[in-house]
């Protein structure tokens, strides 16, 4: 009986590849180690118990969660849309979709205030018919943290709905259920997996916006002042307050990453 080949990569590794893979591993996990060395343990809880910290760190899970509900709210839909209807320019749309993924966030933040600000394309209009104004405020936040996260969500349940058989939702409608009713009794619960792993990608990169939140909605404490726009000005006055701030943000980013290691990570 032949014997079956022999698996790949399981072999010792070469030395020209060894070596920068683990310079490469180094590199990564040192300044993350480093913090962790450098974390001032015996102050923690009196520097994440103070009014500045508390503030920013109740803003940051309000506003993420809040822009995570945008994102479902809009980003389902349009992850639907992309994934079950054939138009022409969908390549386009799915493209600009994905763009704030790659988009620097502080050009998302310009091009935010260029249409919602109070000079803005659609902020004028806002402004002048509702007297509501955007930028600088909290709303302005979720609506930033909104734009740079829900590309994740779009992303995670188009690939889902890709993978469910589209033949339940077929089955469904030719019993008699309109097209809205089979997506939200038959098709819903079978990407809820994929809805809940892009809510929760869309949550974490929320919670760690900083670019298009600082350029669209300022740094005012109590306002608009994130944990990460938190820590970007405690490292310029109390380091160690930056440090207990950026150690709640690098939890946050490892439980995300271990609640989704089954779906993105494979088995070693």
């Amino acid at each position: 009986m032949t014997p079956p080949p022999p698996r790949p990569g399981r072999g010792g590794a070469p030395v020209p590849l060894l070596l920068p893979a683990l310079a490469g591993l180094v590199f990564l996990v040192l300044p993350l180690v480093a913090l962790l060395v450098r974390a001032p343990w015996r102050s923690m809880p009196e520097l994440l118990t103070s009014a500045e910290v508390w503030q920013a760190l109740r803003l940051s899970l309000v506003c993420a969660t809040a822009a995570t509900a945008v994102s479902l709210v809009l980003g389902v839909p349009l992850a639907w849309l992309l994934a079950r209807v054939e138009f022409r320019g969908r390549g386009l749309v799915r493209a600009l979709v994905t763009l704030p993924l790659v988009l620097p966030p502080v050009v998302g933040g310009v091009a935010l205030l260029m249409a919602l600000g109070r000079n803005g394309v659609v902020g004028r209009w806002l402004d002048s018919w509702f007297g509501l104004t955007l930028p600088f405020t909290t709303t302005g936040v979720v609506i930033a943290e909104a734009f740079v996260a829900m590309p994740f969500l779009v992303i995670s349940v188009e690939g889902t709905l890709r993978a469910a058989d589209p033949r339940y939702e077929e089955a469904a409608t030719t019993l008699g259920a309109s097209r809205f009713t089979a997506f939200r009794r038959v098709t819903l619960p079978l990407i809820a997996p994929g809805v809940a792993a892009g809510a929760v990608l869309a949550w974490a990169r929320a919670l760690g916006e900083f670019g298009a939140t600082i350029t669209f909605a300022g740094n005012f404490p109590g306002r608009t002042q994130t944990m990460p726009l938190a820590v970007y000005l405690a490292l310029q006055n109390d380091p160690e307050a930056a440090i207990a701030l950026s150690l709640v943000l690098l939890a946050v980013s490892i439980a995300v990453l271990a609640g989704l290691r089954d779906r993105w990570m494979t088995a070693s």
